[in-house]
């Protein structure tokens, strides 16, 4: 039952609340300890950068894990239902869904209001890329990939390691190890200067961590878009088919899950850094990307999302009555 409930509220919380810019977050903590040790290794000048980024990532695990264990230990010892809010607010905090929800809407809603400059601007925030010269057509298919992948990610990952965490008692490490590998990737894992070498580790330990999130996840996705009545026929097709075509082992399932269900294509040549990146395309452009696209991939996106947490919640039940 308070698996379940820790769950639920965090979930319930995370919808209602989102991410207001002035409460203290984790992940903001996260950032501020990766930037501490990038700088750090990036001073010790006979330090070779690779072997660097393998300090810098088993670093900020090793504090951010530890700093959790001091916390919730001190928090206990106040009160247990006090370690119990700080665990909920934790979970709350490190669970992306609505965040991802309210900063895409940002880009349709200059779309809709026929700003191409200001949705520019708003999917700069949400993505590596150059978003200077993109047509509308480009900003649409940037914020769709931002959110698929983001599902992954920010959505049904956590979750995943959340379940993990539950499993071995420690519900708030198993979510916190999973966040810091993503910041670590999203700030470091970038196969452009100036992270190349540094940011090698972080970027590969990402890639095993969202190995089984992203194949299981983009098979939820499925099923959220047949729940939702999109086109789960052509969502199985192109992912059986382009799930590959993506320079990430994992990002190109969640895209092809949305590609076919919404039937337009995703993927293709982005700037990085400076640096033009060519990528194949996923799905098949049967439709025109849309603004209404953006809507329909936040909508699978909790779709998804609801169906992970009701599958953790019957766990939950079965476990609780047989153990």
């Amino acid at each position: 039952m308070l698996n379940s409930t820790i769950l639920i509220v965090s979930v319930v919380l995370d919808y209602i609340l989102g991410d207001p810019p002035n409460w203290p977050h984790p992940v903001r903590f996260i950032g501020y300890i990766i930037k501490k040790y990038e700088k750090l290794i990036r001073s010790t000048k006979w330090m070779n950068l690779r072997f660097g980024g393998f300090l810098l990532t088993g670093g900020t695990l090793i504090t951010v894990v530890g700093v959790s264990y001091v916390i919730l230990y001190i928090a206990e010892n106040i009160h247990f239902a006090f370690k119990i809010i700080i665990e909920i607010y934790l979970v709350y905090s490190l669970l992306a869904g609505k965040c991802l929800d309210v900063e895409t809407m940002k880009v349709y809603n200059a779309l809709e209001e026929n700003d191409l400059q200001k949705g520019r601007q708003m999917l700069s925030y949400l993505v590596g890329r150059h978003t200077s010269q993109l047509s509308n057509e480009e900003i649409i298919r940037g914020a769709v990939e931002t959110v698929a992948e983001n599902t992954i990610d920010g959505v049904l990952a956590p979750l995943f390691y959340l379940a993990l965490g539950f499993y071995f008692r420690i519900p708030v490490q198993g979510i916190l190890l999973y966040k810091t590998i993503n910041t670590l990737d999203s700030m470091v894992g970038y196969v452009q200067e100036p992270y190349r070498e540094i940011g090698y580790a972080s970027a590969k330990l990402d890639d095993i961590a969202n190995y089984i999130p992203a194949r299981l996840g983009s098979i939820i996705m499925i099923l959220s878009g047949m729940i939702l009545g999109y086109n789960w026929r052509n969502g199985i097709r192109i992912l059986k088919k382009d799930r590959r075509n993506h320079k990430s082992p994992n990002c190109g399932y969640p895209e092809s899950a949305v590609a076919g269900l919404l039937e337009v294509q995703l993927g293709g040549t982005n700037t990085y850094f400076g640096e033009v990146v060519y990528k194949p395309t996923i799905g098949n452009a049967i439709k025109k990307l849309k603004p209404e696209y953006i809507k329909d991939t936040i909508r699978i996106m909790y779709g998804a999302e609801a169906i992970v947490v009701l599958v953790m919640i019957i766990g939950f039940t079965i476990c609780e009555f047989t153990l």
